[in-house]
């Protein structure tokens, strides 16, 4: 089996404002993203004690939290896409598997989210896209 390794963020509550509302219409309490970032074993199963060793994820957050206070969004689509673009940021993540949900939906209740999940080969394009 070949070794992996991962990075779990789960039901992170985004300040964020996100679509356009009318009279009537369920307006979401929250926006709640989940993240997974694939990274090399090397950055989890390490010999010491040490941050200098692992992946520190903490900056990333910061950033999300940045862009998501930057202005109102349309669609949670371009939100979600603006995040990977932050992933790109980072050599260290080899794959992002992403998530944004809001709710309430209907009636006071469920959830209704965007996923993304892109690899390797797409986040080198990304990264690529974003130099020119």
């Amino acid at each position: 089996m070949a070794r992996t390794a991962a990075i779990e963020l789960r039901d992170l509550a985004l300040a964020v404002s996100i679509g356009t509302y009318g009279p009537g219409d369920v307006v979401p309490d929250a926006h709640v993203l989940d993240l997974t970032l694939t990274i090399s074993p090397e950055l989890v199963a390490i010999g010491a004690d040490a941050m200098s060793l692992v992946f520190d994820y903490d900056p990333l957050i910061a950033q999300i939290a940045r862009i998501a206070r930057s202005r109102s969004f349309e669609t949670q689509e371009y939100l979600l896409t603006l995040i990977a673009r932050a992933c790109t940021d980072y050599n260290e993540i080899a794959g992002v598997d992403l998530c944004l949900r809001k709710t309430p939906v209907l009636g006071g209740t469920g959830s209704l989210g965007v996923r993304l999940t892109l690899g390797g080969e797409d986040l080198a394009r990304l990264r690529q896209a974003d130099r020119l």
